[in-house]
């Protein structure tokens, strides 16, 4: 076994071995609310918050909830194994490519060459 298709073997592993994984980012935002005289209204402004916000595509679309405190830590490790999750799969398509490139190589090298010259028939 190569030692591309070792460390393809790891990275599958490793993968299929990975906790809930989301994506997107969290926030911290400030906020006016909507009562007149209220202090985010006054000159300078003093905002409410902040707020832990998750922010993510969904179909195009872009989502944002408000999260409370006690979620955004398990949130956050979720987002975090999200990030390992893409740099998996960004290394197990190079690994992929050399052992396809390896195998190309081989079948070539086992091979006779087939007829190299192309006709045009019409």
């Amino acid at each position: 076994m190569s030692r591309a298709e070792k460390r393809r073997e790891e990275i599958v592993t490793e993968i299929s071995r990975l906790p809930l994984a989301v994506p997107g980012s969290i926030t911290e935002r400030m906020t006016r609310c909507q009562r007149p005289g209220c202090h985010c209204k006054a000159d300078p402004p003093q905002l409410h918050g902040p707020y832990p916000t998750w922010t993510r595509r969904e179909n195009g679309t872009t989502i944002t909830r408000t999260l409370h405190d006690e979620d955004t830590e398990q949130l956050r490790n979720c987002l975090d194994t999200h990030r390992r999750l893409r740099q998996l799969l960004t290394e197990l398509e190079t690994v992929s490519a050399q052992i396809a490139e390896q195998s190309l190589t081989t079948h070539r090298q086992t091979q006779p060459p087939g007829n190299q010259h192309h006709q045009t028939g019409i």
